[in-house]
């Protein structure tokens, strides 16, 4: 069984070898072996072979190829392109539903004519009137909330520039507040060095004390002295003339501390309206701070009712975009119905976010305002400290003037007793109760001296706790002016917390705007989607035709996609063929085509279609001609012959066998020249026939070889044996 195949395949080979390798010696042999009884043909006029009466060639061609070959005259072919095609509906349209619901028209039976816009099938409407309407109901809500989100916008917008002045009166109170604390701490050096000052006189004073103490023992000594030593008046004498410059420089000392004390109680005095301004000024910010709290603390219950506000329409938000989800799951809700919902919930959401926002920012006023009212009432303290400071300080110099005045009189009286003693002591001892109650007086002076001096120490005292109190009220101004620095610092914050917070307000009133815009736009894509849908309920014919299909029966549920009827339009109606290639540039539009039907009835029309690509399993063309059917007659899906009015042409009818290809791979067909040798020409395929093939590019008169062309090249040498003859 392997061995045939084998056998076979070196037969072939051997065959394929001799026609390609050899193909010269098996011409040679085939025509060693062809009949000899062909004699040699005569040539005639044109050089080409007559054909004797028994059809053979001449002796003399014996080296020719024996061939078969067929004289044709080109001949004038038909105008029409002829082809077979069928008829069809010029539209064809299955109508389908667009939307679910009951079918409650009447049906129209197939074959019912039909205009362009009659109505086909109508569907219940079921819900669909509700959902109009309260589209429309939510169009006409979203645009009720647009004058009040415009509203907030406006109220929120007017108090960012309130929001800002405060900012601006805030930051104008800090470099006040750092004048004051700069002013206050420029006080204390002062005060420290009047303390210093003040303590500095302490010993001065008790060594004055202790002066007058010492002198004390002496006047009486002196008293004694005088009393029982009369001789030593001339002692005391010159004694008294000693002592009078020393009471004359005290005094002098004691007139000089007189101007520096009014100078310390003019200082002191002029202190004092400038503390009580300073007193009223404190008093009169403590009002305006009770009045910011109050104004704070009346903006917390509206924060917390916007906050209420806010997040009830969270939850009502949440509780629509529940439904919008839920209902969009199952298919009854539109994506804008939902994504309007969504935009509700998050406007909500930032509606409680700048309720929030505005909840904090009353609480920080609060403690702002709370905070300048501590301030202001600190300020008031310190105002009132520095007032009693000033009045201290007044009353301290008073003190030391009445001191220094009495230095000056017991100076004066030291003066006065020293020239007493002087002219007592001139007197003579005689008058020895003089000198006694001359020594009486010294020993009250030396008493009223010590008694001076007790002063001055009190004083120095006083002066040193009027220095402390000075002292202590600079600190309390330097503790004033920070703390007014830090309030002015925190009104300025609760300044700036209160403009975001109008800011954030002015946001969230925008965003309540544009989410009130966009709940119009959503309800407007509702309304429009539901009257669309109200209009998908009625179906209608899309053009004028015949009903290829009944309309769906009453009480049909049609789906999306389910058909309703099938339309069609055959008045024109439309033959539709496929032309080759070969003859499809002879094909064009508008050309006048003809067609028969299988029951011989005749058609006239043109051709309005020709297609621009070809199929590509068959090479050819689609072409569509167009006929009126006024009586509708003609069915879509006849048979017809169709031909196409084209140009005519000179061509040849030759069998189909005639047909070779060169080396090259070009079509035609192998001729007979004048000499009798074989000649290969080109051709073109006009159109098939019945009888054989028409082909052009060929001469009006020409021999063409239809049997044995496989064998011959240009130039072989052949002797042709003409058909008709033969025949």
């Amino acid at each position: 069984m392997r061995v045939m195949p084998i056998i076979t395949a070196l037969l072939v080979m051997a065959a394929l070898y001799g026609l390609v390798l050899e193909r010269d010696r098996v011409l040679a042999f085939l025509g060693e072996v062809s009949p000899a009884a062909e004699a040699a043909q005569p040539m005639d006029s044109d050089g080409l072979t007559q054909p004797v009466q028994d059809g053979f060639a001449n002796a003399s061609d014996e080296d020719a190829v024996r061939v078969m070959a067929l004289r044709s005259v080109a001949q004038e072919v038909d105008s029409a392109v002829v082809l077979r095609g069928e008829t069809q509906a010029l539209r064809e349209v299955e109508v389908r539903a667009e939307t679910t619901g009951q079918v409650v028209s009447a049906p129209l039976r197939k074959g019912a004519l039909v205009a362009q816009g009659d109505l086909l099938c109508e569907l219940d409407p079921g819900t669909r009137l509700v959902s109009v309407q309260e589209a429309m109901a939510s169009l006409a809500e979203a645009m009720s909330r647009v004058p009040e989100a415009r509203a907030r916008l406006s109220e929120a917008l007017a108090q960012v520039p309130a929001a800002q002045a405060r900012i601006a009166e805030a930051k104008a109170g800090v470099p006040a507040a750092l004048a004051t604390l700069a002013q206050a701490q420029a006080g204390v050096p002062a005060a420290e060095a009047r303390l210093k000052e003040a303590q500095s006189r302490v010993p001065e004073a008790e060594a004055r004390l202790a002066e007058a103490m010492a002198r004390v023992p002496e006047a009486e000594a002196r008293l004694a002295e005088s009393m029982t030593r009369g001789p030593e008046a001339l002692a005391r004498l010159a004694e008294a003339q000693a002592r009078v410059p020393e009471a004359e420089a005290r005094l002098s000392e004691a007139e000089a501390r007189v101007p520096e004390a009014q100078a310390r109680l003019s200082e002191a005095e002029a202190q004092v309206p400038a503390a009580r301004a300073r007193l009223l000024e404190a008093e009169a910010q403590v009002p305006t701070a009770e009045a910011r709290i109050a104004e704070a603390e009346a903006r917390v219950p509206e924060a917390e009712a916007r906050l209420v506000e806010a997040e009830a329409r969270v939850k009502e938000a949440e509780i629509n975009l529940t439904a919008a989800q839920r209902l969009s799951r199952g298919g009854f809700a539109a994506q804008t119905q939902l994504a309007g919902a969504e935009a509700q919930f998050e406007s909500a959401k930032a509606q409680v976010q700048s309720a929030l926002s505005g909840l904090k920012a009353a609480e920080t006023g609060i403690q702002s305002a709370r905070s300048q009212f501590e301030g202001a009432r600190a300020g008031v303290e310190t105002a009132r400290s520095q007032v009693e400071s000033a009045l201290a300080g007044v009353e301290s110099a008073k003190s030391q003037i009445r001191n220094a005045e009495a230095g000056v009189i017991a100076a004066r009286s030291q003066i006065e007793n020293a020239k007493a003693g002087l002219q007592s002591a001139r007197s003579g001892i005689s008058n020895a109760e003089a000198s006694v109650q001359t020594a009486k007086g010294q020993v009250e002076s030396a008493r009223a001296g010590v008694q001076a001096a007790r002063s001055q120490i009190e004083n120095a005292k006083a002066g040193i706790e009027t220095a402390q109190s000075e002292l202590q009220g600079a600190r309390a101004a330097v503790d004033s002016a920070r703390s007014q620095i830090e309030g002015a610092s925190a009104a300025v914050i609760s300044a700036e917390s209160a403009l975001e917070g109008a800011q954030a307000g002015v946001e969230s009133a925008r965003s309540g705007e544009e989410s009130a815009r966009s709940a119009i736009q959503s309800a407007q894509a509702e309304v429009a989607s539901a009257e669309k849908e109200i209009e998908r309920l009625k179906i209608h014919a899309p053009f004028a035709g015949l009903l290829e299909t009944d309309t769906a029966e009453l009480g049909t549920l049609l789906q999306p996609g389910m058909a309703c009827a099938t339309v069609i339009q055959i008045d024109p109606v439309k033959i539709v063929g496929f032309v080759p290639e070969t003859d499809i540039a002879r094909v064009e539009l508008g050309a006048q085509a003809g067609a028969r039907l299988i029951d011989d009835r005749t058609l006239q029309g043109e051709v309005t279609f020709v297609s621009r690509s070809a199929d590509s399993v068959t090479r050819t063309f689609r072409v569509e001609v167009t006929v009126a059917n006024p009586d509708l007659s003609v069915r879509a899906g006849q048979t017809a012959d169709i031909a196409i009015a084209a140009e005519g042409a000179q061509a040849h009818l030759l069998p189909q066998s005639a047909l070779t290809l060169d080396d090259n791979g070009r079509l035609g067909v192998r001729t007979v020249a004048q000499d009798n040798t074989a000649l290969f020409r080109p051709v073109s395929i006009l159109r098939d026939a019945r009888d054989g093939i028409y082909l052009t590019g060929l001469p009006d008169d020409v021999a063409v070889i239809t049997v044995g062309q496989e064998f011959v090249t240009d130039g072989v040498r052949v002797a042709p044996s003409f058909e008709e003859v033969l025949q």
